[in-house]
């Protein structure tokens, strides 16, 4: 129980379904978070650029990078484009709301969602071209391709709009358990195939086309005595390559599936509140210790683990050229050694919590921090 109360206080919210919920910030605070470890720097990184877009306040806004631009949102309804060589602004608006997601975008449709269960599809200069009132709330980013814009609901309803004209191609529904994680799961399409995190531990895999379940693979069991200490959430989006699909879940494990048919590849006990990232030959993770994982790709042995900055709330990694970069509560850029995990640099942002998940543009980490400052790094 401790362990999710701690998650809960760092960055999350645990709600019940329906109109209760539990205040994690009445319970004991989190361990205190480690202090910023001396090194001899292995790299030299620069910021690029950076633009300021707004505060997410309490939501989990994270870039997009799609036809050379990275799209990003705030809270209080700003939507820009920015060019990614450059961090030169294309386009600005607002949304006319408040928005508690995005964004989500191929490059031609750009998706966001607004408080009481908006949702909104721009045109590639920011034209409102529809916009759809769902049922529920919607806390994750939309995920925008194939010609699809998909939400998934607080209710776990799995929706899919017709990306051109809103039109509604399908609904895919799934049980929800009783306690789940404030901010979601996400979504993540890919060659014709719906990936769905779902609350209570599993991965489901849908077809693009009409919502049919290909397959449902489980990452991690509901384990424990009270509903709190079964909390088996999927966390963060999963990551799709052509070999394997991954995700990662709270207070269960870090598995990796054959994206065809959902056979586990290989699986590693792990608990963590942000989702994980491949590259060529590692996974990569972080527990919800905020200790830094590299695991084989092949395998699934663990290669190395880098337990300098606990509690340091870290973000989802990202992979960049020979580092593995997170962010953490302070807005610090951590540049660690994909080889081995050794701490290579540092890089301060705002001083704002990094909580959205970042993205890469060619040879560029794309960090959004909850002050609304978005970041552009590159390494030497």
């Amino acid at each position: 129980m401790h362990r999710a109360v701690q998650v809960a206080s760092i960055s999350m919210l645990v709600l019940l379904t329906g109109c209760s919920s539990l205040n994690p910030f009445a319970k004991p605070p989190p361990d205190a978070p480690a202090a910023l470890a001396a090194f001899t720097p292995g790299m030299s990184p620069k910021t690029v650029w950076s633009y300021s877009i707004g505060k997410a306040e309490n939501g989990f806004f994270s870039p997009a990078f799609a036809a050379e631009s990275v799209f990003t949102a705030a809270a209080d309804g700003a939507l820009a484009r920015v060019e990614a060589a450059s961090g030169k602004l294309q386009w600005r608006i607002n949304a006319g709301t408040k928005l508690t997601a995005g964004v989500g975008s191929d490059g031609e449709t750009v998706a966001v969602v607004g408080t009481k269960g908006v949702l909104m599809a721009f045109d590639a200069n920011g034209k409102l071209r529809w916009k759809e009132q769902l049922g529920s709330n919607v806390l994750t980013t939309p995920a925008v391709g194939d010609g699809l814009v998909v939400i998934r609901g607080s209710d776990n309803r799995i929706i899919a709009f017709d990306a051109q004209t809103g039109s509604r191609r399908w609904v895919a529904l799934r049980t929800t358990p009783p306690l789940i994680l404030h901010g979601g799961p996400g979504v993540v399409i890919d060659s014709g195939t719906v990936y769905v995190a779902q609350p209570g531990g599993k991965l489901l895999a849908l077809n693009g086309l009409n919502g049919g379940p290909r397959w449902e693979s489980v990452v991690a069991e509901s384990r424990g005595a009270t509903e709190l200490e079964r909390i088996s959430d999927l966390v963060g989006r999963p990551v799709v390559t052509t070999n394997e699909v991954c995700a990662t879940s709270f207070q269960g494990r870090l598995a990796c599936f054959d994206p065809i048919n959902g056979t586990t590849r290989w699986s590693k006990e792990l608990s963590s509140q942000v989702g994980p990232t491949v590259d060529e030959r590692f996974v990569f993770a972080v527990d919800t210790r905020s200790a830094v994982s590299g695991f084989s790709r092949d395998s699934g042995q663990n290669v190395w683990r880098n337990e300098k900055m606990l509690f340091r709330q870290l973000s989802t990694p990202v992979s960049l050229g020979r580092a593995v970069i997170v962010g953490d509560f302070k807005g610090f850029l951590h540049f660690l050694s994909r080889e081995d995990g050794a701490l290579l640099a540092r890089v301060a942002t705002d001083g704002s919590a990094i909580l959205g998940t970042p993205v890469v543009s060619d040879a560029r980490a794309i960090f959004q921090t909850q002050a609304g400052t978005v970041v552009a790094v590159a390494t030497d």
